[in-house]
């Protein structure tokens, strides 16, 4: 039996296929159409599918859309509805208001006779948006029981779920409404402070450069108000989530809007910095309380705030749970796995479940498209025996490699397949790669990818945890001054431990580069500059030709300009 899992409604379009209740094929809609998120989260564009991750899925599995039994959207329009009724500062026909709320529902009930007009003919379900966010984590984990906690921006009305998992059974707990949000909080204060609604990611190493104000952690707290069982608070007098109306925030902080090309002063960073304190503040509130609640030993993670790997790391050093699973892809691409695992467990009451536990789950290609990419660009380039060995070399003679291997990986985090890789060793490599590579912020930090078994040995970990396996937890370095270029300022990385089991070419890369040097780590970097990370072998040549990265390595094929 063939389920099918969709995403599109609001932004991280996605597809993902299940065979016999078996994950085969996951990808996002962005790393074809070569459009940052897929598309922009828009309230006339619900219904646009993602097209090109839906073909990838069925041609995966071998069949037709005609071929597949259930088709599961992530979403519920039914309690979408709700939005109109909170009194709220909204435009006229846009979020929130009664006329925009009524033609966004219609829109995404276009979505079942796309799906026909495309040849499906079997059964549709909807599945709550945050119902799929916890299936996704629990499902593919390795638990038989857990507490899940999903926290974003919203899906139909909630931006927060409380939730368990028993064996192939999902029950939620409670859930916390709009406007109460700590996802619509970041994108809010992400456009406050001069970057769009999707830079989290910068906001969060921003964060690390700022210090406590106690007048901006004040202001901060008359916004964000903790609440008994878990619970928590934000004032949208002053937030304002629905218009572009900055100016309460501005009265609050004693600060105007940045704007995007303004400079980024220390009171910024100081922003940022209050922000993520409150946010690790208010998740430990939440899962103190659900460790009281459930008494479970594990945890699952997922929605947006799930890629907080700076949060991620207090709550494992909490050391409440043994341990922690975040689903690879825990913002709403992820939802189209969940969704599907839904159909599958809670409404054709299937078993087993099938733990997912790497995530190269998209697009392969041969050595043959690897060649003809490579002519077609007109580059010189060579095959190589031992590649591992002969690009361990490249790395300690300070090249900046693209890596093109294998599979995909699904999800926002390159794991191996699609990284940009360099020596973690050299003071100068972070700034290099930011300013003249990937042309983004100087502030932004990189990342290791670590043999698993040597990371106790370098990081300081009193909890370790299979969320590390995506790159989602920070932990203190034991040697900053080693591997500077992939530590923060404040003395952290954010890990990717790396398994032999899992991908071991990337493995046998690390292991020949810790062999040359004593270091079992190296900096990896999405396959990038500014767009989708690369997909195919053609996205590969153009963006090392437009880039000063100065190798290209695809299977065993490398190519210099």
């Amino acid at each position: 039996m063939y389920i099918l899992g969709i995403n599109c409604v609001y932004h991280e379009s996605s597809a993902a296929i299940l065979k016999d209740g078996r994950l085969i094929a996951a990808v996002e809609e962005e790393r074809f159409n070569r459009v940052k998120h897929g598309k922009p989260a828009e309230i006339d564009n619900p219904d646009v599918l993602p097209i090109q991750a839906i073909e990838y899925c069925l041609e995966q599995a071998g069949i037709k859309i005609d071929e597949v039994e259930w088709v599961a959207c992530s979403f519920l329009p039914e309690n979408r509805l709700d939005n109109a009724k909170h009194a709220d500062f909204v435009e006229a026909g846009g979020w929130g208001s009664e006329d925009g709320e009524k033609f966004f529902y219609d829109k995404i009930n276009q979505i079942p006779d796309k799906l026909m007009q495309m040849g499906f003919h079997g059964e549709f379900k909807w599945i709550s948006h945050h119902l799929s966010h916890a299936a996704s984590s629990y499902y593919g984990s390795p638990f038989e029981e857990a507490a899940i906690l999903v926290v974003d921006g919203i899906g139909e009305s909630a931006s927060t779920m409380f939730a368990i998992g028993k064996g192939e059974r999902l029950l939620v707990k409670e859930e916390i409404n709009y406007p109460n949000s700590i996802g619509f909080l970041w994108e809010k204060m992400c456009k406050y402070l001069g970057f769009s609604e999707y830079d989290a990611c910068k906001l969060m190493g921003l964060a690390t450069y700022g210090r406590a104000d106690d007048k901006i952690i004040a202001a901060l707290n008359k916004i964000v108000h903790i609440l008994p069982d878990g619970k928590f608070s934000i004032d949208n007098n002053i937030m304002k989530f629905r218009i572009e109306d900055y100016s309460e925030l501005e009265n609050s902080f004693n600060t105007k809007r940045r704007g995007a090309n303004e400079q980024v002063t220390a009171v910024h960073q100081n922003i940022a910095y209050a922000l993520q304190k409150v946010t690790e503040k208010i998740l430990l509130h939440m899962i103190r309380y659900f460790k009281i609640s459930t008494g479970m030993d594990n945890l699952c993670l997922a929605g947006g705030v799930a890629l907080n790997c700076v949060a991620n790391g207090s709550i494992v050093e909490e050391g409440l749970y043994a341990d922690l699973y975040i689903h690879m892809a825990a913002h709403d691409a992820g939802t189209a796995v969940g969704a599907a695992q839904l159909v599958w467990h809670e409404h054709l009451n299937h078993t087993p479940r099938f733990e997912i536990t790497h995530p190269y789950y998209g697009p392969s290609f041969s050595d043959t498209q690897y060649e003809l990419a490579l002519q077609q660009a007109g580059l010189t380039y060579e095959r190589k025996d031992s590649i591992e060995k002969y690009v361990a070399q490249l790395l300690c003679e300070q090249k900046i490699i693209g890596w093109f291997q294998g599979a995909m990986e699904f999800g926002p985090r390159a794991l191996g397949n699609r990284s940009l890789i360099a020596d973690p060793r050299s003071p100068e490599m972070r700034d290099k790669i930011n300013l003249i590579v990937k042309h983004r912020e100087d502030f932004r930090p990189f990342a290791p990818s670590i043999l698993a078994d040597q990371l106790h040995e370098w990081y300081e970990v009193s909890h370790a945890c299979s969320a590390s396996d995506f790159m989602l937890v920070n932990y203190s370095s034991k040697y900053p001054e080693k591997t500077p270029a992939i530590v923060h300022i404040d003395g952290t990385s954010r890990v990717q431990t790396v398994k032999p089991e899992i991908n071991k070419r990337y493995y046998q890369l690390i292991h020949e580069f810790a062999l040359l040097t004593g270091v079992p780590m190296i900096l990896n970097t999405s396959f990038n500059d500014n767009e989708p990370i690369v997909c195919t072998p053609q996205n590969a040549v153009n963006t090392f030709l437009k880039s000063n990265i100065d190798c290209l390595v695809m299977g065993d094929f490398v190519a210099f300009k």
